[in-house]
């Protein structure tokens, strides 16, 4: 299924840009006409994935996040954030809850919440190479004002 539109973000993994990347998301799928709730399920799961890339997949350097919204007809918003940082070694392990690689300053919570807020979560990875976390939700049905 082909979107009908789709924006394309790139930008240093510097802290301050987690709050620009969210509300970015925000406002570009305001397009689909999202509930409040929509939007901030939206919005918390960009957020975690956005500091996932700063807090993991750089660690003390900064690095390049690409960004990616898709938005379709049916209501549905796809969203995939992509970094070319260490990588995750086993990302099945990655994804429990509470598992991190941050030290005891992090609850290991981001891609439970990410899973939670979203309909469908993807995490591909290579060590050394990066990762692309990939997400889909499908909004009420309402129609697409492009």
């Amino acid at each position: 299924m082909k979107p009908v539109n789709e924006m394309k973000l790139v930008f240093p993994s510097r802290s301050a840009n987690e709050s620009y990347a969210r509300v970015a998301v925000a406002a570009f799928a305001a397009q689909l006409d999202p509930t409040i709730e929509e939007i901030n399920d939206i919005k918390t799961a960009v957020s975690e994935a956005v500091t996932n890339c700063i807090v993991h997949a750089y660690r003390d350097k900064i690095g390049t996040i690409f960004l990616t919204v898709k938005l379709f007809e049916e209501g549905k918003i796809s969203i995939k954030i992509r970094d070319s940082g260490c990588g995750i070694e086993n990302v099945e392990q990655a994804m429990e809850p509470l598992f991190t690689t941050a030290g005891e300053e992090r609850a290991g919570l981001g891609f439970a919440v990410m899973e939670s807020f979203m309909d469908k979560l993807t995490v591909r990875s290579k060590p050394g190479k990066g990762t692309t976390v990939s997400m889909e939700k499908r909004l009420k049905a309402r129609p697409l004002r492009v």
